[in-house]
């Protein structure tokens, strides 16, 4: 029996599906094996991209309960995939532009109402210690805002994502800016503690905010579930194919076709490479990603795999020889680099120095490069295949792997809550 309860304030949840409900998930999985019962408050929206129930599963050792803004718990142990179009980059910054000028801090602002309600009602029938809220949608720390100060319990934030200094946040007046700074400034001045993902996201918070301290923040990274590997941890690659697998989706102005063309440029003077070479695509792919395939001549040594369950795409990351991450900023932070740490695998990190690339090659059995520079890719990836055919392929120390252990990590969030309480 939990000690504590927390009411995690979280607008995605399983059964919604893609990496952006992992973090919180695996929080909700572990918590209460640190002594805190885990109440969750979020939502369930039609046309989202891709569902998943079976994650649900994973739940049933812990203590926890789940209710979304219509007032009902969800239901667990449905075994549901539903995958729906990803709009086009163009058409998803046009609409995500429109909506950041109607709406502030973002579009899910509307479902405030509800989740106050059901949060109030929530704390009414129950004895909720500390509130927990995750970020971005931002509307979500509004919410536990308003309700610490309703009832008068402590609330702390966790930023998936920053808030103002985000360069994928569109301004569309400095009024609109001036809003979003004073509604995060409200937020971190009342927040008894801080959760953000990496040091640069830290400091980003520091500088702009000179009234917080560097105790208030406290990094709590990405991470993997050890027990999801569990069930995987005999399966072999094919050791007739050189498998290189991408999990995931390729957001906002990502394209892999620097990728592509390095892998097309390295099968044309590379017979053996060309003839072992397969690329397997885990997750939701752009139908204009897709013809770039077709346009490089890649569709023979190409696997789309689709979205599918969670366990699975960690079945497919084993299944690999290589794994392949990719972004075009420092910004983000993707949860699939933590997971491709726990499959103990190489990693081509195609990515801008950051901290990111920083901790990828912390690895030891990373090769990092620009994202745009075709000849470094291609090298990158002829210097893994004479590796693999030698049967030399490096991994990383399980001392490196462990420190990411989705179980490890909730111990320190069940801490920070803790503290929270006794400020």
């Amino acid at each position: 029996m939990a000690d504590r309860t927390a009411l995690v304030i979280s607008y995605y949840f399983p059964p919604m599906g893609l990496s952006g409900v992992q973090r919180t998930f695996k929080f909700v999985k572990y918590l209460s094996k640190y002594g805190w019962k885990p109440i969750v408050l979020t939502a369930l929206p039609n046309g989202y991209y891709a569902y998943d129930d079976s994650v649900l599963r994973e739940l049933e050792n812990s203590e926890y309960e789940i209710f979304k803004t219509e007032g009902r718990k969800a239901k667990s142990g449905v075994t549901r995939i539903k995958t729906l179009k990803i709009p086009s980059y163009t058409y998803q910054k046009f609409g995500s532009a429109l909506l950041q000028t109607i709406y502030q801090p973002d579009s899910k602002i509307k479902w405030k109402k509800k989740a106050i309600e059901l949060g109030s009602k929530i704390i009414e029938e129950n004895n909720i210690d500390t509130i927990f809220a995750t970020a971005p949608p931002f509307t979500g720390f509004l919410v536990a805002r308003e309700l610490s100060e309703k009832y008068k319990i402590p609330f702390v934030v966790d930023y998936r994502d920053v808030w103002v200094d985000n360069p994928f946040h569109f301004y569309a007046t400095p009024m609109h800016k001036s809003y979003s700074v004073k509604l995060e400034k409200d937020i971190l001045t009342h927040a008894e503690k801080v959760i953000v993902i990496t040091r640069e996201a830290k400091e980003k918070l520091l500088q702009r905010y000179r009234f917080i301290s560097h105790n208030d923040i406290q990094i709590i990274p990405h991470g993997y579930d050890s027990e999801d590997f569990e069930t995987v941890k005999y399966v072999k690659p094919d050791p007739k194919k050189f498998t290189v697998t991408h999990s995931g989706l390729f957001q906002d102005d990502r394209s892999p076709k620097y990728f592509f063309k390095a892998v097309a440029n390295l099968a044309k003077r590379n017979k053996d490479f060309a003839e072992a070479v397969e690329l397997r695509f885990v997750g939701i792919m752009r139908r204009s990603h897709q013809k770039l395939i077709k346009k490089y001549k890649l569709s023979d040594k190409t696997n789309l795999v689709g979205y599918v369950r969670h366990s699975e795409a960690v079945k497919h990351l084993i299944e690999s020889d290589l794994l392949w991450l990719m972004l075009f900023d420092s910004v983000r932070t993707p949860g699939k680099l933590y997971e491709y740490f726990g499959a103990a695998k190489p990693i081509l990190a195609c990515l801008p120095e950051g901290s990111m690339r920083k901790t990828a090659l912390e690895s030891t059995s990373t090769i990092a490069t620009d994202p745009k520079d075709v000849k470094a890719i291609e090298n990158a990836l002829e210097t893994f295949f004479k590796l693999w055919r030698g049967n030399n392929m490096p991994v990383p120390s399980d001392s490196f792997i462990e420190q990411y252990d989705r179980s490890l990590l909730t111990s320190k969030l069940a801490r920070i809550l803790f503290e929270a309480t006794q400020i």
